[in-house]
């Protein structure tokens, strides 16, 4: 029972510090899993075993490949040429952000493309005299719903993969429709929302029109290297249930071959992975196992079956709309690292968990719009613009994100209705 106090206290002290913002999410996390460890709720050897360094390996991985990619001068190269195929025009240039930002927050970390496509949002809005808060709001939602389409464009579904075993293929098979329809319906609310004052002079247009984005390209050899190797980098992700390599040796080795072929400088490139979210994501996984091993998370999965009894159908509404909820206010990581193992309990307990995997995929990652500290992105698109002099308070990301969480929230729940509401029969 004490030890039980013990790991729920330490992880509620760690969640908490970390919405707080007062200490540093990995500084929180290193902190609860030494407590842990000190105080004898976890042996040290059994702390590590509660590491997924699979997940570890995906992220390390990604984060150096594109830190050699990122030099060639493609992403500049793609948002120039976007907008000059929206021909100028402010409403069409938001929707071409839009699409490549979900597209390369499918294949990229959100934080990754949002720092790529801010600084040139920013560029191309001075160009136009444009307020560029509605271009940055739109890319945050966007890389939000792009995220939630693929195995590697988010880290709660890095974690999940890893955790259920499910490959690529599958993810983009039940996450990328929803992703589609609920971006298609984000397109329409921000007609609304937006439309009236994206307006400009047709010589403001025609600035636009005369950039050229060959400029933009740093290194031309590096930039067609990089553009082969992003499609060898997906489609290996898309085959790596038939190639029988976990998701970490793929990422690992495309990084690797990236850094040799690239000939960029290594220590740079190393110096470009964000450490300190890899160092929150190995302890973290360490303070939700603490939960596991003194058996709190059996009694909340015990809690949740017998409050639905068989209507698995309603549990899968209640994970989607609580994953969420929660995502909306907490980092949807360490939420996610609670729900794996809960949902794992459950399987144990002869339960057919596959719809619930989707239901808590779709809900922590859609989820992250909520609000402007629902997901990293957010945070860092939104400090940019503020140290720029287009301060977004947690107000006016509200009135936007919220709208937009609760309408890609609704059209999940029908779309996991239609699609898995006969399941389990």
């Amino acid at each position: 029972m004490l030890s039980q106090v013990i790991a729920v206290a330490i992880f509620v002290a760690v969640i908490g510090v970390i919405v707080s913002e007062k200490l540093h999410r990995a500084a929180c996390a290193l902190i609860g899993a030494m407590l842990l460890v000190l105080l004898g709720i976890l042996e040290p050897a059994e702390a590590l075993d509660f590491i997924d360094f699979n997940t570890i390996g995906v992220l390390i991985g990604m984060m150096m490949f594109v830190a050699v990619v990122k030099n060639s001068g493609i992403f500049e190269y793609l948002a120039i040429k976007s907008a000059k195929i929206a021909k100028g025009n402010p409403w069409r240039i938001m929707i071409a952000f839009m699409i490549i930002t979900a597209v390369l927050s499918a294949f990229l970390d959100n934080v990754t493309t949002v720092l790529l496509i801010g600084p040139m949002t920013f560029s191309i809005c001075q160009k136009l005299e444009l307020n560029p808060v509605p271009y940055l709001m739109t890319q945050i939602m966007s890389s939000n719903l792009g995220g939630t389409a693929t195995l590697i464009g988010d880290p709660p579904n890095i974690m999940i993969g890893s955790a259920a075993d499910i490959s690529f293929a599958q993810f983009v098979m039940y996450d990328a429709p929803i992703v589609v329809i609920s971006m298609v319906a984000a397109v329409f609310m921000f007609k609304f929302i937006y439309k009236k004052g994206l307006t400009v002079a047709p010589e403001k247009m025609e600035l636009i029109m005369n950039m050229d984005e060959r400029e933009q390209i740093r290194d031309h050899a590096l930039f067609v290297k990089s553009v082969i190797m992003i499609f060898l980098v997906a489609l290996a992700f898309i085959l790596h249930d038939t190639l029988g390599l976990k998701t970490s040796i793929i990422a690992l080795s495309c990084a690797a071959l990236m850094i040799m072929i690239g000939r960029q400088d290594v220590e740079e490139t190393v110096h470009d992975v964000e450490w300190p979210t890899i160092v929150f994501f190995a302890f973290l996984f360490i303070v939700v196992g603490g939960l596991e091993k003194v058996g709190i998370i059996q009694a909340i999965a015990d809690l949740m079956i017998s409050a639905t009894g068989t209507h698995y159908v309603v549990l899968m509404l209640v994970i989607l709309w609580v994953s969420a909820i929660c995502s909306a206010v907490l980092d949807n990581i360490p939420f996610v690292a609670t729900l794996i193992p809960l949902i794992m309990t459950m399987e144990a307990e002869g339960i057919d968990v596959w719809p619930l995997w989707w239901a808590v995929s779709i809900g922590a990652c859609f989820g992250g719009n909520g609000t402007i500290i629902g997901a990293s992105a957010n945070v860092v698109l939104t400090g940019i613009a503020g140290r720029r002099g287009y301060p977004i308070t947690f107000i006016d990301f509200l009135k936007i994100g919220a709208p937009v969480m609760l309408m890609s929230i609704v059209l999940a729940t029908v779309y996991l209705l239609v699609l898995f509401g006969g399941y389990w029969k």
